[in-house]
């Protein structure tokens, strides 16, 4: 980290388990003030508590919690350096939040949206102070199985399987949000990136019965630590340079990683930037 006169702020979402805890600790221990955001209250304040950060709580599957937690970081904070988008999960069972949307959608997608552009603002006003600023998100390999249909973000016309589908889609949904928002910010000290940790041996995504059962016959040994899991999301939220332009999508710490073929379509980017911005009324 360069020096500096006062500390870099981290939104950090997700960060009260998984990959999110370990990446809080090795951020707050470079000197970096950090923005502990987790639905659940225990265990987001116990984790602030240990790295010395803040804990703010949010459920995203509510958009009024993503609106009241962006107010509540902009009265905390009158400098964010990053804002990594964490958060998110695979579920097995198709339901639908008090929204009305489908929560694989809103919680790996239409959430993060909003709270990045609430928050746009405040990125912007420290790029201005000339410090070098960053957008980073959180997406999947599985992105590569993923189907965007902007009439059909919700999958109420498309088989549900498992929730694997929806999620490679949200996470296609990531990638392309990333992409279409580095194009946005060009030339205002801001980049953006998105990556995939890898496949982690956590608590993640035992609603489905597939991971569950890997789990099972690996007795816990499928996966990688969550330490290697969050080295990509503390690579990306320091502020040296990560050799790739604003915009990549990362394989672990590889820059360009594999992506569907729609990933790619900048159309088809702009389009998802316009429709969930329609959706979440910004």
């Amino acid at each position: 980290m360069s020096g500096q006169s006062t500390p870099r702020t981290i939104v950090l979402t997700g960060a009260s388990s998984g990959i999110g805890v370990v990446a809080a600790e090795q951020l707050a221990a470079q000197g970096n003030e950090i923005a502990i955001v987790g639905r659940n209250p225990e265990r987001t304040r116990a984790v602030a508590e240990r790295v010395g950060g803040t804990p703010f709580l949010a459920d995203f599957e509510r958009l009024a919690d993503v609106h009241a937690l962006a107010d509540a970081l902009l009265q905390r904070y009158e400098r964010i350096d990053v804002l990594a988008n964490n958060a998110g999960g695979l579920y097995a069972k198709r339901e639908i939040t008090v929204d009305g949307h489908e929560r694989t959608i809103q919680t790996n997608h239409l959430a993060p949206f909003l709270l990045t552009k609430l928050l746009l603002p405040r990125l912007e006003s420290t790029a201005e102070a000339g410090h070098p600023v960053r957008v980073v998100s959180t997406a999947s390999v599985a992105n590569r199985f993923g189907r965007l249909r902007l009439d059909d973000l919700d999958f109420a016309q498309r088989p549900w399987m498992g929730g694997w589908r929806a999620y490679g889609t949200a996470k296609l949904a990531t990638i392309l949000f990333i992409r279409e928002l580095a194009e946005r910010l060009t030339g205002t000290g801001i980049d953006a990136f998105s990556f995939h940790p890898g496949t982690i041996a956590t608590n993640f995504g035992l609603s489905s019965p597939l991971i569950r059962f890997g789990s099972a016959v690996t007795r816990g040994g499928y996966g990688i630590g969550v330490d290697r899991g969050a080295a990509p999301l503390v690579m990306l939220a320091t502020d040296s340079p990560v050799g790739a332009p604003s915009g990549t999508y990362f394989d672990r710490l590889r820059a360009n990683g594999v992506m569907r073929h729609q990933a790619k379509n900048a159309q088809l980017g702009r389009d998802l930037w316009n429709v969930s911005a329609e959706i979440v009324g910004v």
